[in-house]
């Protein structure tokens, strides 16, 4: 059986989150479709977590209108959704007097773009900012309305936020074809068949693939890799401001930037590669980042690293965003080629997107919407007397699962039976940060998994890290027979 909506959403990124959510103002039946195992799964996952101000795209690009427009939405939208974020400022670092000339090039173009709040600041006040950035630092530019936010945070929040407006949410179902009909779009995916009115495509690195089954428009992604370090929370407060090089026509080079967890993270390289989901860290790569960052940090205690990762980002051959109707296919929207400065961008796209689709479909106001989502309440960040209340009212309070991170048994229930909830150990990390501390899930998988077969009736074989393909267990050392929930 065919099923038939309003609008279909390809891809469960942080903007596929943010236009379902914007879209489910509306009186529409919606569907989003996630290819993995959970959303958050790509770019939106593994990236620099800041909000940037809007110094550097290129004025007039689409890059820049919703850089700076997402940029002021950020505070509205955070609050309403209940997910850190800090206007902590930027950073953009001239270490040799032969380049500062090209702050002012920065500052301009920055004006231009409309951004508020810069200026090039002398060796003195930087010091004064950042005592512990290098010596060699001659000027920078202040970007005040610089920020960090936690971007799975805001991804996964934007889903729960969708899918209590309304909104459906099928993960494993990747896009396999579509085709336009009389009575509408038919789209084949790996979890079945379905009809819509309209089709939102914002697949990431897979957006060209997407756009190009449809469009005479075509455009083509090139993946990017980059690849970071994490410090451990030793060093919280090392540094208050995202601290960045002089961009180059790679990206926004090597940057060292405080994160709202806690932590410290250095990076990202910038290696156009073949494979879009080649997510792997490798020696060159870490080398690269650290020999980078060591420009603006003498002294990296690399005693410290308490992971490394990679995401691949989605380089469009235009060198720009793809927003919008296409031009030869009614009613197939892109939000394609959303590269940095798009995890900013993501609420202008999303209110764009959906205003758009809105008026193409004549689409009534949703008169029970509701735009708040409360968070999970975290044990680490309660006082003694909130965590005797909380434990008070559920005892799985008391039950610490991640020692390094503070996260007791109920965080990790509450993860699971969200609605979009996690399914995976990845899953619960990304929700709680159950096995991001220093021990990278040593201690709490185990217990994780327990508590995942419990909430899902799985048996332990089945437990996944992030897919289906990743199972954390392969047999039973005692038993000849599974034993579910064991």
């Amino acid at each position: 059986m065919t099923l038939k909506y309003d609008v279909l959403i390809i891809g469960g990124g942080v903007v596929g989150c943010a236009v379902a959510r914007e879209l489910s103002r509306r009186r529409l039946r919606i569907i989003l479709l996630e290819k993995s195992s959970d959303i958050c799964a790509g770019q939106s996952r593994a990236n620099t977590a800041i909000v940037h101000g809007g110094y550097d795209a290129e004025p007039g690009t689409l890059k820049a209108k919703y850089n700076v427009a997402g940029n002021t939405m950020f505070g509205r939208v955070c609050s309403e959704l209940e997910v850190p974020y800090r206007r902590n400022g930027s950073l953009v670092v001239s270490f040799s007097e032969s380049d500062d000339p090209k702050l002012g090039g920065l500052l301009a173009r920055g004006e231009k773009n409309g951004v508020s709040g810069l200026s090039i600041i002398g060796a003195e006040e930087i010091r004064r900012r950042e005592p512990h950035l290098s010596k060699a630092a001659s000027k920078a530019l202040l970007v005040e309305s610089g920020g960090i936010v936690c971007p799975y945070g805001l991804t996964i929040a934007y889903a729960e936020n969708a899918a209590r407006n309304g909104v459906t949410f099928i993960r494993n179902a990747a896009v396999t074809g579509i085709k336009k009909w009389r009575d509408g779009w038919h789209i084949s995916a790996t979890a079945g068949d379905f009809t819509a009115d309209a089709v939102v495509n914002c697949a990431g690195v897979h957006s060209d693939e997407i756009n190009n089954m449809v469009s005479e428009e075509k455009f083509y992604i090139t993946p990017r890799r980059g690849e970071y370090y994490i410090v451990d929370k030793k060093y919280t407060g090392y540094f208050n401001s995202a601290i960045f090089q002089l961009p180059t026509k790679m990206g926004k080079g090597i940057l060292v930037a405080p994160t709202v967890d806690g932590t410290l993270l250095i990076g990202p390289t910038a290696e156009d590669i073949d494979e879009r989901e080649d997510t792997r860290t490798t020696r060159f790569g870490l080398d690269k980042v650290l020999a980078g960052a060591s420009i603006s940090w003498e002294d990296i205690p690399t005693r410290a690293f308490i992971t490394s990762f990679a995401g691949v980002r989605a380089h469009c051959d235009r060198d720009d965003f793809i927003i919008g109707e296409a031009p030869d296919a009614e009613l197939f929207f892109n939000a394609g080629g959303v590269e940095s400065p798009g995890l900013t961008s993501a609420p202008a796209i999303g209110c764009y997107l959906a205003e758009l689709i809105a008026e193409r479909l004549s689409a009534a106001d949703n008169p029970c919407f509701d735009p708040t989502r409360r968070a999970i309440p975290s044990f680490r960040e309660m006082t003694n007397v909130e965590r005797a209340r909380a434990i008070a009212a559920n005892p799985d309070y008391a039950k610490v699962v991640c020692r390094c991170e503070n996260v007791t048994e109920a965080e990790i229930r509450q993860a699971i039976r969200r609605p979009v909830g996690a399914r995976t150990t990845d899953g619960v990390k990304l929700r709680v940060r159950a096995g991001m501390g220093r021990c990278q899930a040593g201690f709490c998988t185990p217990r994780t998994i327990g508590i995942l077969c419990e909430e899902l009736g799985l048996d332990p074989l089945e437990a996944a890290k992030s897919s289906g393909a990743s199972r954390l267990l392969s047999h039973y050392l005692f038993e000849k027979e599974a034993k579910p929930h064991a």
